[in-house]
């Protein structure tokens, strides 16, 4: 089984352009491939984590990624997929973030010898004339194949309609693969499956414009923005790769506690485990789902963060659910600033350690019996802990079922 046929075992491809040029290309090590990704954030999180491990799959078939990191369309951001405009943020915040994900991507991509790429857009973004980048590629583009896109019609009925601004993400991505094309030889686009008709475009600005055919200039999308972002979603806001926002525990309960009818799903996707040890599990049920999520949850917090915390994490987890409880779990400590007359209540722990989003947010879990303390549920809004309650060890609190953190003084 070549690398192609193995991602589609996987159930990671969507749609591709050419699929006997692109099967030839990828199953032979002959692919020099780019993923973009935006620097919106100081780190990556659960939906980058697909391209991430395809990536890696990539390169281990002998095939060339780069990772483009958008420090010029991170400038204007990508309304794919989105109804609002993003926040505009500045060079000093898109440095730093390209700078975290830079060295959360060395955990997967092997970066020595030549084997992969990282390349930052702002390298040609940002110093292009726009009367030349008009003439350049302007003529190449038809304004009303541009407006039929999906990442365009969304947003026509919003208030205040599509900016111009946006409209220009387009161009500016499918400039990207054009010039990817000229200085490395990049002859393979991937993304997720609402980044379609962007690549569309820089496929076709190189056809139009160079005169290559789809061997010499082709795109392939995978399913990632429906998977991914249904991945990164969870209680509490995103799951980030970086252990100082999500713990190794955190990330590892997140996996523990996917929905059944996903686990094997995630499984085939993101680990690396052989296609035939997951086959065997497809008629899993009941108890041996719980043991599949285990190692989906193992297996990848072994890849996110290594072994050894992987470990931590999964002993950590197995300890509280039997009623042991650990050490290792999230903890999050209360400040003397944060105490009221000597006391913290039930809303404010919630709403502080990012139990919950807001004190609204917590008396609605109060008050509809989602929320136990030690084990016992807690009934009344108004409950308050002391300095000497919270003392040594703390309290375990736990929001739901999967949402729990150890609290405890500074």
């Amino acid at each position: 089984m070549g690398i192609y046929e193995e991602l589609q075992a996987r159930g990671l491809l969507a749609q591709v352009t050419d699929e006997e040029g692109i099967r030839n290309l990828i199953n032979n090590g002959k692919a020099t491939f780019y993923i973009g990704f935006d620097p919106t954030a100081d780190s990556l999180h659960v939906g980058h984590f697909m391209a991430l491990c395809l990536m890696k799959r990539l390169q281990m078939a002998g095939n060339k990624p780069i990772a483009l990191l958008g420090g010029g369309t991170g400038m204007i951001g990508d309304p794919s997929g989105k109804t609002d405009m993003r926040a505009m943020l500045t060079k000093e915040t898109i440095q730093h973030n390209i700078d975290c994900f830079k060295e959360q991507m060395s955990r997967f991509i092997d970066f020595s010898d030549g084997k992969a790429m990282m390349v930052n857009n702002a390298d040609w973004l940002l110093d292009l004339n726009y009367v030349e980048l008009l003439r350049e590629v302007g003529p190449y583009f038809s304004v009303g194949n541009m407006l039929r896109a999906e990442c365009f019609k969304q947003r026509m009925d919003r208030e205040g309609g599509l900016t111009f601004l946006e409209f220009n993400y387009m161009i500016m991505q499918s400039y990207d693969f054009l010039e990817l094309y000229r200085r490395y030889g990049c002859n393979l686009q991937f993304g997720g499956d609402d980044q379609w008709s962007n690549m569309l475009g820089g496929r076709n600005l190189i056809h139009k414009k160079l005169g290559k055919d789809d061997a010499e200039a082709m795109t392939i999308t995978l399913l990632l923005n429906s998977e991914g972002k249904k991945m990164g979603k969870t209680v509490g806001g995103a799951v980030w790769l970086d252990p100082k926002k999500t713990s190794p525990f955190d990330f590892y309960q997140y996996w523990r506690n996917v929905a059944d009818a996903d686990v094997l799903k995630c499984i085939r996707m993101l680990t690396f485990l052989p296609l035939e040890e997951i086959d065997s599990m497809d008629k899993w049920e009941g108890a041996e789902l719980n043991k599949a999520k285990e190692i989906l949850a193992y297996e990848l917090t072994k890849l996110v963060h290594g072994e050894e915390e992987a470990i931590k994490a999964q002993e950590g987890a197995r300890a509280l659910f039997s009623g042991a409880g650990t050490t290792d779990m999230p903890t999050f400590e209360i400040t003397e600033e944060m105490l009221l007359d000597g006391k913290i209540d039930i809303l404010g722990i919630l709403a502080q350690s990012g139990l919950c989003g807001s004190r609204s947010e917590a008396r609605r879990a109060v008050e509809q019996g989602g929320v136990t303390v030690e084990e016992e549920k807690v009934s009344d809004v108004k409950t308050c802990y002391t300095p000497d309650q919270l003392a040594g060890d703390g309290i375990v609190v736990r929001r739901g079922k999967k949402n729990y953190k150890r609290i405890k003084m500074a």
